[in-house]
């Protein structure tokens, strides 16, 4: 019969000398890439200082009940559940509107960043550059500048430039309220955002669409590409998608960034009945005016699950997938 050997389990003494070892081979490893860290600490010094700090911080405001001069009161999700059962204006004209604006003025800011980088890209060199500079000033322009350029263009008497000139030429018979209606500001919102849309989102699809190498086309017309379309569909787009990634993660941005033009055209807050109030707008209600600073970055945060949400779509739709 054999014998069994008795069962020798590691002494405290011995499990305490390998986790000591892990540790000073782990410092050793950190201290040999010491040089790296040093290259990305301004990077992490101001994302933690700029970012991730004031993140954390509006998220745990949000459980808050806070006006800036008392101390803030644990009021746990009693901001939340205000927000989507008795925010009658959240949910009856800031959703909404938010919606509908982001829907108009993302992918149809994106397709049109796209098709005018496109269309430039095949321009002469000359004239390119021209071009490049006319569609992307108007993003330079901030809410002060746009209001010296469309109040007057939008006025709604018939001295205002846009009613002046269709009386002018008989495509109205009075002047339109393109500004201060409840029917016209949410269009013209859209139109001026898409104005100025052309950004750093432009830029980078152009630089995508220039930096194509020039032999996928000419293997493409090889295989049976006969058309600009399929060029653009089969090789172009493949071919930028990071390019096209960082466009549509910019649209995203720039969309809910544009929230006050209402307020900007319309000389209004709030706008007229409601019709260009979206999320952050309603937000800055909150925050700036009401002082409930609580709820206001509880709102925040739903902007941020949107954001976050709209991204990982993004990355669905332009990601690039493994063994591409």
């Amino acid at each position: 019969m054999l014998k069994s050997e008795p069962l020798v389990l590691p002494s405290v003494h011995t499990s305490t000398k390998r986790v000591k070892k892990k540790d000073r081979t782990l410092l050793q490893t950190i201290w040999s890439y010491r040089v790296s860290y040093l290259f990305i600490a301004p990077f992490m010094i101001c994302f933690i200082l700029f970012i991730f700090l004031p993140v954390l911080s509006a998220i745990v405001l949000s459980f808050t009940y806070y006006n800036s001069i008392e101390p803030p009161r644990f009021v746990g999700w009693d901001n939340f559940r205000y927000m989507i059962s008795q925010d009658l204006t959240l949910l009856k004209y800031a959703l909404p509107n938010t919606i509908t604006f982001a829907l108009l003025v993302g992918p149809g800011g994106y397709i049109a960043a796209f098709l005018l980088a496109w269309l430039i890209s095949i321009l002469p060199g000359i004239y390119r550059k021209w071009f490049t500079l006319a569609m992307y000033t108007p993003s330079l322009a901030g809410t002060i500048a746009i209001g010296i350029i469309w109040v007057p263009m939008l006025s709604s008497d018939r001295i205002g430039y846009l009613n002046s000139v269709l009386l002018k030429f008989g495509f109205i018979a009075e002047p339109k309220l393109w500004a201060t209606s409840k029917e016209y500001l949410m269009s013209s919102m859209v139109f001026v955002t898409l104005w100025k849309s052309m950004g750093i989102g432009f830029l980078a699809m152009l630089a995508g669409i220039l930096n194509v190498n020039p032999e996928l086309y000419e293997a493409g017309k090889l295989d049976g590409i006969r058309s600009r379309l399929e060029e653009i569909w089969y090789i172009t787009i493949p071919s930028t998608k990071p390019q096209m990634l960082f466009g549509a993660v910019m649209a995203i941005v720039g969309a809910i960034q544009s929230g006050e033009i209402g307020q900007t055209l319309s000389g209004m807050n709030p706008t007229p009945q409601y019709s260009g109030h979206v999320l952050l707008t309603h937000m800055h209600d909150y925050g700036y005016t009401r002082f409930e600073l609580g709820y206001s970055t509880a709102l925040s945060v739903l902007l941020l699950i949107f954001i976050y949400f709209a991204n990982k779509l993004c990355e669905k739709l332009f990601g690039t997938k493994e063994g591409e």
